[in-house]
């Protein structure tokens, strides 16, 4: 009788570990990137973002005649400590709800919807009437991205320039972690005062042509939880494991006194 138990649990336990062997086995093509063919976009290559409102831009005007551009050039009337960044010196333009901000002198300007380069040369242009061959540097100080859910180190990340891709952010964050969705990875985008949703597969290299592929200013990107990782924190596998416990502790039991 003692033989047909330990023979009984012992074919439970085989089959238990079978099943959750094969439930855990994830196939190549849920975890490996860009597959599929992969194209040459040179479209690409010329993407910047636009300013848009909420934007905080450093402007900073230079010219040969140093004296001539201070009353453009407002320093940070904030009191710059030791640890502060040559970003912390300079006084920040919002961009209001219109895509304009205050600048001293020209007043109102609209740079919302343009690209850098073509905000700068916008502002060279008023400067003209002021300046002699004015140069400008423009640099979007709150430039940040969002990344929550499965990867390795979820936050929030400064962008030190206009142009940041989905995968560069993703490797900002070291990557997705094993139990990460890659075929449906969230992207929230606030456009034009509404906030919209794209659904992004990462194991195919339509990846590279997706419209959110460069990302923009305030991006929220999100990776799921697989299913293996709802399970895992569910009480059903909770108790499972209990209750194999407890098999697994009567099948020892057992065979030490079948001996």
């Amino acid at each position: 009788m003692n033989v047909k138990i330990s023979s009984l649990l012992k074919g439970i336990s085989f089959f238990f570990f079978i099943g959750i062997f094969a439930t855990s086995c994830v196939s190549r093509e849920k975890m490996v990137y860009f597959q599929g063919d992969l194209k040459t976009l040179d479209s690409l290559a010329n993407y910047a973002s636009a300013i848009q409102p909420g934007d905080l831009l450093i402007i900073t005007i230079y010219s040969g005649n140093s004296e001539v551009t201070k009353i453009f050039n407002q320093e940070n009337n904030m009191t710059i400590g030791a640890g502060s960044t040559t970003k912390d010196r300079w006084q920040t333009y919002l961009v209001d709800e219109n895509g304009e901000i205050e600048f001293p002198v020209l007043g109102k300007i609209k740079l919302g919807g343009l690209k850098r380069s073509e905000a700068i040369s916008h502002m060279k242009e008023l400067l003209s009437n002021e300046i002699l061959d004015p140069g400008v540097s423009l640099v979007v100080s709150n430039f940040r991205i969002t990344i929550l859910g499965e990867v390795a180190k979820p936050g929030t990340i400064s962008v030190d320039n206009d142009k940041i891709t989905l995968l560069e952010a993703i490797g900002k964050a070291g990557d997705l972690t094993i139990n990460g969705v890659r075929e449906n990875v969230l992207v929230i985008r606030e456009e034009n005062g509404s906030r919209n949703y794209y659904r992004v597969n990462l194991t195919s290299s339509e990846v590279f042509e997706s419209p959110v592929y460069y990302l923009v200013q305030n991006d929220v990107i999100y990776v799921e939880p697989n299913q293996a990782k709802l399970n895992s924190s569910s009480s059903t596998i909770r108790d499972v494991t209990f209750i194999m416990s407890i098999l697994s502790f009567t099948l020892t039991l057992i065979t030490l006194l079948t001996r």
